[in-house]
């Protein structure tokens, strides 16, 4: 239970923060030609990373609104990291395509370890 939870807060951190030093260091071109889009994008990626944090934060103190909560983190981080890869896989960055994979396969030993103790 302590990894599931340790690894929602830290991907969720991990989020917030790859994100605000993208946009610090201009490195999202598509703020600029589809605005739009990447709003909604980095919109859904912060709601992400906030429920995953918060999903941590409750599994880590047994809090019961986390059995609930939890899996819908790790949902939503599923749907994030099988979709974000494409972008990266477009532009031939390889070593991204492998992060997000470590990622799934994580996230899958977390939810597995949840289940196991019988939360969600």
């Amino acid at each position: 239970m302590t990894f599931a939870s340790i690894f929602a807060i830290v991907v969720g951190l991990g989020m917030i923060i790859q994100w605000t030093m993208s946009y610090l260091s201009k490195q999202i071109p598509e703020l600029e030609t589809e605005p739009i889009r990447i709003g909604f994008h980095i919109a859904a990626e912060m709601v992400t990373a906030l429920m995953l944090i918060v999903g941590g934060i409750g599994l880590l103190t047994r809090s019961p609104w986390a059995s609930t909560l939890y899996p819908i983190a790790i949902g939503m981080l599923f749907y994030t990291a099988i979709v974000s890869p494409g972008y990266f896989a477009q532009r031939g960055k390889w070593i991204w395509v492998l992060i997000f994979a470590v990622l799934i396969l994580l996230a899958i030993v977390s939810v597995l370890l949840v289940a196991g103790n019988g939360i969600g």
